[in-house]
C-alpha cells in the first residue's frame, strides 16, 4: 500500500514531475514514445529551416516515399518550414535510406544520427524507416524562433514484433474521419496492429440486416484497411463467434441458433446453421480487410455453454472445454482455408487449466483437449505465472501466444489509471501500474509473439480516454526497459498535449476520482461491481397538516458530504480544461471531451445537493404550517423551483455532452430513412447498452422521475394555496 500511496502523491501534483531516476531524454526536454533503446547525445544540433531537404533512395518504395511525404507534411503544416524531397542534396539534408543498415535491427529497427548538417536514418525495412520518421517528429524542439533537433545518436528496435490495439466499437460508431485520425495517432506510438471489434458497425453484404444504420460499407472498410497499411498498421477484423453475439442473435430469424432460447448472447456449437451464418460473416470480414493476415473470432464469455439439452449430452462425452474447442476448431479450420491465421480469446493452456471456470466456478477439471493447430491464443486472466510457464508450454505445443496486457477496466466515464476500487470499495492499484509491471516483467523474453491492449466498450467510454492506455502498451512492449512509470506518464502528457499544456496530469487524476463518484451514484454500479444501491427522492408533502417523512438528509448524509467534495474537485477540473482550451494545446478535442465528463460529474454532485435542498425546503414548509402560512407556501414554491432548475441543468449538460461526443461519433442508436435501429439488451447488462441512445449516461437519474415528482409537488402547492390562502396570486 505504501508504494500505491507514493504513486498517488505524484499524480496529485499540479505540474509535470518526474521521478529521481530521470532519463537524459526527458531531462533535455524530449518527449518520445516509445523511448528508444540506445541513446547517445553529441555536441552539435541540427537547425531546421527552409534550406534543408529530405532525401530518399533512388529506388525508394512507395511506402518509403509515403514516410518521406509524412515528414514533409509535418515540417510544412505543423512547423511552417518549407522543405522539399528528392534523391540528392548538396546542402543540409535528412537522409532516409535503407542502405548499410545493421541486420540485427530487423525490418522495424533503425539507427538515427543527428549532426549539424545532416540527419541520417538507416534501416532494413519499410516499417523501420516509417518509425524513424515518427521519432524525428518527436525529437523536434523550439527555443525562441529557432527550431532544432539536438545532436543525438539513436539505435532502436522493438522487444515485441506485434503491438496490437484492440478497438471495441460494440456500443458506439466513430466517424471515418476519427478512425483515420485514430490510426495516425496509434502509428506515432509504433502500434502496428488494430484488432477491430466491429459487431454491427460493419454492413455485412451477406446479411445486411445485421449491420446497424450508418455502419461502414464494404468499400469504406476496404479503404480504411488500405489507409492503415500506409501507416504500417494491419487491421484485423474481430467478428465474435461463440459468445458475445447478441448483435446477431437478437434478430428473430436467428433465434433458433441460440444455446438457450432466453439468451441472445451465445450460439449453440452443435447446430450446423450456426457455422453457416458465421462463415458468411467471416468471409465478408476477409473481403473487407484486403491483405490482412488474421481474423479474430472472439468466442469469450460463453456463460451458457453446455446448457441446451444436446450440448449437455455432448459435454458428458468431451467436457466443457471440449465443447468450446469443438466450436473454435471448426471455425478456425474454415477461416484457415481462406489463407488467414485465426485468433481467439483463449488463454495459454486454458483448455487444461480450467479457463472456462472464469464463467462457471463450479466447473470440474476437464479431460484432455487438443485445440486447432495454429490457433493464436490472445487471452490470459489468472493462468500466468512469473516464469510464464503456461505461455511457454503452449508455444512448445505449436500455439502462437499474444500477451494480454491486463484489462484496464470497464469503469464508467474514465479509466482507473492511478487507482481503482475492488468489489468491496477498497482502493487498489490502477491500470497504469498493472500494465507497467506486467509489460516490464514479460516483454523481451522471446515468449510472446505479440501483445494486445484491449479497450472494452462496455461503458461506452470516449476513445480519447483510452489514449494513455494505448501509449503505455506501445511504449513498454517496444522497450520493456524504458523509463520509470512517473517519467513515462509525464512524457505522455508533454508528448500528446505539448509544452503549453497546464496541469493535465491533475485533470486525469481528478477524472479518475470523479468517475468513481459518478459510478457510485444512483443505480450505476451494474452487476459487475456487486450490490447496486439506490437513491430515492425526498418524501412529498401531504394532507392539511403538510405531513412528510424527514428521512432523506439523514439517510443520504454520506452522499451529500461526497457531493460537496466532488463539486469542488470538478470545479477544479473544469478550470483546468478551460485554461488548456484557451491555450490552444495539441489534441484539444481530448480536453473538450474531458470537460463534458467533468460537467456531468459536477451535475451528479449538484443533483444530490439539489435533493438535499429540496427536502430542506419541504421541511421548512412543514415547520411553518401552523405559524406562517405565507412562509410555508413560499417554501413549497422554492421546492418546485429547485426541481425545475435541476431538470433544466440536466438537459443543458447532457445536450452539450452529446454535441461534443458527436463531433467524432454517429448518433448512438440512430435510425436512417432506409433502416431502423433494432435495440435489444443482452445478459451482460453493459452500462452503455442499457438503452439504445446516449441517455444511458443519465438514465439512472431519469429513473428518479423528478418530472412526475414536480407535477405532484405543484399539484399539492396549488391545493395548499386554495385551501389556506385562497386570495393569494399564483406564482
Amino acid at each position: 500500500m505504501r508504494s500505491i500511496f507514493i504513486n498517488l502523491l505524484f499524480f496529485l501534483t499540479n505540474q509535470f514531475v518526474v521521478s529521481a531516476q530521470q532519463s537524459s531524454l526527458f531531462q533535455k526536454g524530449i518527449a518520445i514514445i516509445p523511448s528508444p533503446k540506445q541513446v547517445k547525445f553529441t555536441k552539435t544540433n541540427f537547425i531546421l529551416d527552409n534550406t534543408m531537404r529530405i532525401v530518399v533512395d533512388k529506388n525508394a518504395s512507395q511506402n518509403d516515399q509515403f514516410a518521406a511525404t509524412e515528414l514533409l507534411k509535418y515540417f510544412n503544416e505543423v512547423l511552417g518550414i518549407k522543405s522539399t524531397t528528392g534523391n540528392r542534396s548538396s546542402g543540409k539534408a535528412i537522409y532516409l535510406t535503407r542502405k548499410s543498415a545493421d541486420k540485427k535491427l530487423g525490418v522495424q529497427g533503425y539507427s538515427l544520427t543527428v549532426t549539424a548538417n545532416s540527419i541520417i536514418v538507416r534501416t532494413g525495412g519499410e516499417a523501420g524507416l516509417f518509425y524513424a520518421v515518427q521519432t524525428i517528429t518527436q525529437l523536434v524542439q523550439k527555443q525562441g524562433s529557432e527550431i532544432f533537433i539536438k545532436g543525438i545518436e539513436i539505435t532502436d528496435w522493438p522487444d515485441t514484433k506485434v503491438r496490437a490495439a484492440h478497438y471495441d466499437t460494440k456500443h458506439h460508431q466513430d466517424t471515418r474521419e476519427f478512425v483515420e485520425s485514430f490510426i495516425r495517432d496509434l502509428s506515432k506510438y509504433k502500434i502496428n496492429m488494430l484488432i477491430w471489434e466491429w459487431e454491427d458497425k460493419f454492413a455485412y453484404p451477406s446479411h445486411p440486416e445485421i449491420g446497424a444504420p450508418g455502419a461502414f460499407t464494404m468499400k469504406e472498410m476496404q479503404e480504411l484497411t488500405l489507409y492503415a497499411k500506409k501507416f504500417h498498421i494491419q487491421i484485423v477484423p474481430l467478428v465474435q463467434g461463440l459468445g458475445h453475439v447478441s448483435f446477431i442473435l437478437k434478430w428473430p430469424q436467428f433465434a433458433n441458433l441460440r444455446e438457450l432460447p432466453a439468451s441472445n448472447f451465445e450460439f449453440c456449437p452443435l447446430k450446423d446453421e450456426s457455422y453457416k451464418l458465421l462463415f458468411d460473416l467471416w468471409q465478408d470480414a476477409i473481403k473487407a480487410t484486403p491483405g490482412s493476415e488474421y481474423v479474430h473470432i472472439g468466442s469469450d464469455e460463453t456463460y451458457e455453454l453446455g446448457k441446451c439439452p444436446d450440448c449437455k449430452k455432448k459435454e458428458m462425452e468431451i467436457g466443457r472445454s471440449g465443447l468450446y474447442h469443438l466450436f473454435v476448431g471448426k471455425a478456425a479450420a474454415y477461416v484457415q482455408q481462406s489463407g488467414r491465421k485465426v485468433m481467439a480469446w483463449e488463454a495459454p493452456m486454458g483448455w487444461a487449466k480450467g479457463r472456462l471456470q472464469v464463467y462457471d466456478k463450479d466447473m470440474k477439471q476437464e479431460q484432455s483437449v487438443v485445440p486447432q493447430k495454429g490457433l493464436i491464443l490472445t487471452e490470459s486472466y489468472d493462468y500466468e505465472t512469473p516464469d510464464l510457464k503456461y505461455a511457454k508450454q503452449a508455444k512448445s505445443l505449436g500455439y502462437p501466444v499474444y500477451a494480454y496486457d491486463p484489462n484496464p477496466g470497464i469503469e464508467q466515464l474514465f479509466l482507473p489509471y492511478f487507482f481503482s476500487k475492488d468489489g468491496k470499495g477498497d482502493t487498489i492499484k490502477g491500470c497504469l501500474e498493472n500494465s507497467y509491471n506486467f509489460l516490464q516483467s514479460t516483454m523481451g523474453k522471446n515468449v510472446f509473439d505479440g501483445v494486445t491492449r484491449t479497450s472494452w466498450d462496455d461503458s461506452g467510454l470516449p476513445m480519447q480516454a483510452w489514449m494513455l492506455s494505448f501509449a503505455t502498451t506501445a511504449a513498454f512492449s517496444w522497450n520493456a526497459t524504458g523509463p520509470s512509470l512517473p517519467e513515462f506518464t509525464a512524457t505522455f502528457f508533454k508528448n500528446r498535449y505539448g509544452n503549453d499544456a497546464t496541469r493535465v496530469d491533475t485533470l486525469y487524476k481528478l477524472l479518475n476520482e470523479g468517475a468513481y463518484f459518478y459510478m457510485e451514484s444512483f443505480e450505476r454500479r451494474v452487476w459487475a461491481w456487486g450490490e447496486i444501491g439506490m437513491t430515492h427522492v425526498p418524501d412529498l408533502p401531504k394532507g392539511d397538516a403538510l405531513e412528510y417523512d424527514p428521512f432523506w438528509n439523514s439517510q443520504y448524509a454520506d452522499r451529500v458530504k461526497a457531493a460537496n467534495i466532488f463539486l469542488e474537485k470538478m470545479n477544479r477540473a473544469i478550470g483546468i480544461c478551460r485554461q488548456n482550451l484557451d491555450s490552444k494545446i495539441n489534441n484539444s478535442y481530448d480536453i473538450e471531451v474531458f470537460l463534458s465528463l467533468a460537467n456531468l460529474i459536477k451535475h451528479t454532485a449538484l443533483t444530490y445537493l439539489d435533493l438535499s435542498k429540496l427536502e430542506t425546503a419541504i421541511r421548512h414548509a412543514h415547520e411553518q404550517r401552523f405559524t406562517d402560512l405565507d412562509s410555508s407556501y413560499n417554501s413549497l414554491i422554492t421546492a418546485s423551483k429547485i426541481v425545475k432548475d435541476h431538470l433544466a441543468r440536466r438537459e443543458k449538460i447532457f445536450s452539450e455532452l452529446v454535441q461534443v461526443w458527436e463531433k467524432t461519433r454517429l448518433p448512438k442508436g440512430m435510425s436512417t430513412e432506409t433502416k431502423k435501429y433494432f435495440f435489444e439488451q443482452d445478459r451482460t447488462r453493459h452500462f452503455a447498452n442499457r438503452v439504445a441512445d446516449m441517455s444511458y449516461l443519465i438514465v439512472d437519474e431519469q429513473q428518479l422521475d423528478l418530472e412526475n415528482y414536480l407535477l405532484k409537488l405543484q399539484q399539492y402547492t396549488a391545493y395548499f394555496r386554495q385551501r389556506f390562502l385562497p386570495g393569494k396570486v399564483n406564482n
